[in-house]
């Protein structure tokens, strides 16, 4: 008589700090009927999956148990809950991450990326998408459409990181943005300004191979930063009072403070990046120059389907992106080329278990 053979979840489970491993999960049941359940195509690693792996926890969320990681995904519908009509068996869907409780005031309000309730994939203690199944709400999917594949549609992710960016930053037509890093958060707000038709944007990064990779992305010029920087920013863009927008996409305490002193009066500031929980900043400029200084987090109301459309229409070419590709059992020397943050590699992916 023939064994019957029990599919498994095989996942990729952070056990504890720097203690990562595949295992067999079981296969996740649908939770409500507006759940549909998703093959897994492909996943882009995120620093925020290494920070995790390495450090056990960002701010106040803390590794307390063990988590599948990974946030960054696109994959094939495989089952839908009852009540689900926008999505059928066989569709390919880019994932938003963070499911929301979409009763609270930020939710009302399409703030929801402040919802405190919200279940964000890979972080504690949710589990994330680097496993062979996700359950995942069906109105937090966004179709894919058929020239695009799944690489592009884990691509999505980073995307919508960098159009909420560029939406907290009211970057527009005609104006002249500076982004500090030109990691891959970085070079995609670069990339996404200039698809709005900004006049100028100018990438500063202390890698000249990034900054090489930036003009060829997005960005109209590249600065490499001496001591001081900011005047000689100015000088050689021909950037007068300052740009319009700043975007700081490293953390780095320096470039922070550059950033606030470079931003023309009455600019705006983003802060994007994350370093150390407290810096020095230069706060009576920000002030004489009545800068308007926000944070960005996550993604709101609408990023998702801009970030397809941006990619669909090739206005960003997110396939450039990516300069390594791993199987899924070749996952732990993924996140270990990730953590070693080398100049040549700009974004890994991990194609899905089969």
């Amino acid at each position: 008589m023939a064994t019957q053979t029990i599919e498994k979840n095989r996942a990729f489970v952070l056990r504890a700090i720097k203690d990562g491993a595949i295992e067999e999960r079981p296969i996740p049941k649908l939770r409500d009927a507006w759940d549909v359940r998703i093959h897994i195509g492909q996943t882009g690693i995120c620093g925020s999956d290494v920070h995790y792996w390495q450090r056990g926890r960002i701010g106040d969320f803390i590794l307390k148990s063990s988590i599948i990681l990974g946030h960054e995904s696109a994959g094939t519908v495989v089952e839908v809950g009852s009540a689900v009509k926008n999505l059928k068996i066989g569709d390919r869907v880019a994932i938003e991450p963070g499911v929301p409780c979409r009763h609270c005031d930020y939710c009302r309000s399409s703030s929801y990326n402040l919802c405190p309730d919200t279940v964000f994939a890979a972080t504690p203690p949710h589990d994330g998408t680097l496993s062979k199944y996700y359950i995942v709400a069906t109105d937090y999917c966004v179709p894919l459409p058929d020239h695009m594949d799944l690489e592009q549609g884990a691509m999505v992710e980073p995307v919508a990181v960098a159009v909420q960016i560029t939406k907290v930053g009211k970057v527009r037509a005609n104006q002249t943005i500076v982004v500090f890093g030109c990691g891959p958060i970085g070079v995609l707000c670069q990339a996404v300004s200039k698809s709005y038709s900004a006049k100028k944007v100018i990438g500063v990064d202390i890698s000249k191979s990034r900054l090489e990779f930036a003009k060829t992305f997005g960005a109209d010029g590249a600065f490499l930063p001496p001591a001081k920087p900011a005047d000689m920013i100015k000088d050689e863009f021909k950037l007068e009072e300052g740009p319009d927008v700043v975007i700081e996409a490293t953390g780095a305490e320096s470039c922070i403070q550059t950033g606030i002193n470079l931003a023309k009066k009455g600019g705006m500031y983003v802060q994007a990046g994350m370093g150390k929980e407290n810096v020095t900043i230069p706060i009576t400029t920000a002030c004489i120059r009545d800068l308007t200084i926000r944070g960005s987090i996550r993604y709101t109301t609408g990023c998702y389907p801009t970030a397809v459309d941006l990619v669909a229409s090739g206005k960003i070419e997110v396939k450039r992106f990516i300069t390594d590709r791993f199987k899924f059992e070749e996952v732990e020397q993924a996140f270990e080329l990730v953590r070693q943050g080398k100049e040549s590699m700009i974004k890994v992916i991990i194609k899905g278990v089969q």
